[in-house]
């Protein structure tokens, strides 16, 4: 039911490439082809209700079925520990995972990771025709926009116009606003303490200018994880493989190959 980018080539350490919130594989479209450059198996799969996955049959976008939609991927196509990458509220994915499936992963690398901001239950509570008001505005494109504007510290206009265009894709799907509502509405990811239960290594990596999760929950991500290391990309805000993709695809091989630690 998801889409996603299968690698060209098969090594011993796969990788699995998350999204961010609302988000889609495509989100890597300049961090891939670099990290299959270097050799790694890379795999960047769309979350389940979230970039171009197939909903007709309308299954329940909650955190439960994101969780076991993703360990089916994992059980069918990649069947042995793997390196899980996420981004943004993809960091808030993949420690839900590793924490419920730790077997499956041998290393994670979390990304500007929106950890420590629970759930949304304050959503929850609002009226359902609220919640609808909120996700058709959420795929406008002057707010797809301004939200790249925001993420991004320095970038050409153009890469802007690009980024709003290629973020809001998914949104064109039919099943796009029920999904995005109903996770809204089941309370969503609260990770914040199950970050002292992760046992896997952990490289932390985060852009110094994020304007949208503070640099200092980086530090407090390091100081809280058994086992992690912390690398900051200069001059760089809250997408740092689609800002600086080069630097956060080195720092991704050496970390694989033992040479951060």
């Amino acid at each position: 039911m998801s889409s996603c980018v299968k690698p060209m080539q098969q090594s011993e350490h796969p990788v699995v490439l998350l999204h961010g919130f609302d988000s889609s594989c495509l989100e890597w479209r300049y961090a891939h082809p670099l990290l299959e450059d270097a050799g790694l198996e890379t795999w960047a799969v769309d979350i389940l209700g979230w970039g171009f996955s197939d909903l007709e049959t309308r299954p329940p976008c909650n955190v439960a079925s994101k969780r076991e939609h993703l360990y089916q991927f994992w059980r069918s196509y990649i069947k042995r520990p793997m390196i899980l990458v996420g981004p943004s509220l993809g960091a808030a994915v993949a420690t839900d995972f590793a924490t419920n499936h730790p077997d499956a992963v041998e290393k994670l690398v979390l990304i500007d990771a929106s950890i420590f901001q629970d759930g949304t239950d304050n959503m929850a509570r609002s009226p359902r025709i609220l919640a609808y008001t909120g996700v058709f505005i959420l795929k406008s494109f002057p707010l797809r926009l301004y939200a790249n504007i925001l993420a991004l510290k320095r970038n050409s206009l153009s890469s802007i116009f690009d980024g709003a265009r290629i973020g809001r894709l998914h949104c064109m799907l039919p099943w796009w606003e029920d999904s995005t509502v109903d996770f809204m509405f089941s309370g969503g990811y609260k990770v914040s303490a199950l970050v002292k239960q992760l046992k896997q290594k952990t490289l932390i990596v985060w852009g110094e200018d994020d304007e949208i999760i503070s640099p200092k929950f980086a530090s407090r991500l390091h100081d809280e994880l058994q086992n992690s290391v912390l690398q900051k990309i200069p001059d760089c805000g809250h997408l740092p493989h689609v800002e600086k993709p080069d630097a956060v695809a080195k720092t991704i091989v050496e970390f694989i190959q033992g040479d951060i630690s």
